[in-house]
C-alpha cells in the first residue's frame, strides 16, 4: 500500500526539524509541493534547502498547482470547502501518478500539521474519493511555540487557558478580561478591533534570519506593527506573523 507522510518542519529554521522528521523524510520517494505562485517562491526555497540538508536518499519533487480560491465569497466556509475539494482532486491525481503501489510520498507542512493547516483535511478528501494509502503524521514546532520562545514568555497565565484564533474571528470576538489569545492568519484588521490597553507580543518570520518581534501596550505599538507588516510584505512579497494578546495590561505571562 502507498504511504503518505505529513511532516511538520517548523517555521523556517532548519534547526526546528526534529530527528523524527529527518527519519521520515528519508523514507520518502516523492515530495509533493503545492505551487502557490511567485509570491511563495521563498517558502519553496526553504523547503528545498531542508531537503538538501537532511535527505540523503534519491527522491523526486512533484509540484501541485494550487487551485484558485474565491476570497470575495460571502459564505466563507463554503468557499473554503470548494477550494479544499479542488485541492483534494489535484492531490489525488498527483499521488496516483507519482507513487507506485508501495511508494512513499511526503508533504512538508509549515509549522505543525495540527494547527491552521489544511493538508490533513484535504487528504481526508483524497481518501473519500477512493485513493487508498496509509498515513503517518510527524509533528513540528508550531508558530505559537516559536512566538513564545522569541519573546521568552509563557502563552498562558498561571492556571489559565489560552485561546488560539484567527484575525477574522478576532474582529468579532476580542479578548475578554484577562484572557490570553494567540492570533494567527491576521491581515491586520483583527488587531484594529482590540482595545488600546491590551498587551501584545508580536512576531513575523519567526525562526528565520528575517525574524522581527515587538512587544508592549497595543495602543503604543499598533501603528509600528502595521507599518512593519506593510513594509516587509512589500519587500518580500509575503508575510507570516502571529501575536499573543492579553486584554489587561500586566507582567508577561508566567
Amino acid at each position: 500500500m502507498r504511504t503518505i507522510l505529513v511532516i511538520g518542519i517548523g517555521t523556517g529554521n532548519p534547526a526546528h526539524v526534529t530527528i523524527e522528521a529527518i527519519a521520515a523524510m528519508n523514507r520518502a520517494d516523492v515530495f509533493f509541493v503545492v505551487d502557490k505562485g511567485p509570491a511563495a517562491g521563498e517558502l519553496n526555497r526553504i523547503r528545498e534547502e531542508i531537503l538538501a540538508r537532511f535527505v540523503t536518499r534519491a527522491h523526486r519533487i512533484v509540484a501541485i498547482a494550487d487551485p484558485p480560491r474565491d476570497r470575495t465569497a460571502a459564505a466563507y466556509e463554503g468557499a473554503v470547502a470548494d477550494w479544499h475539494a479542488a485541492r483534494a482532486g489535484l492531490y489525488g491525481e498527483a499521488i496516483v501518478d507519482a507513487l507506485g503501489a508501495d511508494g512513499c510520498g511526503a508533504f512538508l507542512v509549515w509549522g505543525d500539521p495540527s494547527l491552521y493547516d489544511s493538508t490533513l483535511r484535504i487528504l481526508d478528501g483524497v481518501e473519500r474519493a477512493g485513493v487508498t494509502f496509509a498515513r503517518k503524521v510527524i509533528p513540528g514546532i508550531a508558530s505559537p511555540q516559536a512566538l513564545a520562545a522569541a519573546h521568552g514568555i509563557v502563552l498562558n497565565g498561571v492556571g489559565e487557558p489560552v485561546r488560539i484564533t484567527t484575525g477574522r474571528r478576532l474582529a468579532t470576538e476580542p479578548p475578554g478580561e484577562g484572557e490570553s489569545v494567540v492570533v494567527m492568519l491576521d491581515d491586520g484588521t483583527g488587531l484594529d478591533a482590540v482595545a488600546d490597553d491590551a498587551e501584545v507580543w508580536w512576531g513575523a518570520y519567526l525562526g528565520t534570519p528575517d525574524e522581527v518581534i515587538l512587544a508592549g501596550r497595543l495602543g503604543d505599538i499598533r501603528h509600528a506593527i502595521k507599518g512593519l507588516r506593510a513594509e516587509r510584505r512589500a519587500r518580500k512579497g509575503w508575510i507570516m506573523d502571529i501575536c499573543l494578546l492579553r486584554h489587561r495590561r500586566g507582567a508577561p505571562p508566567a
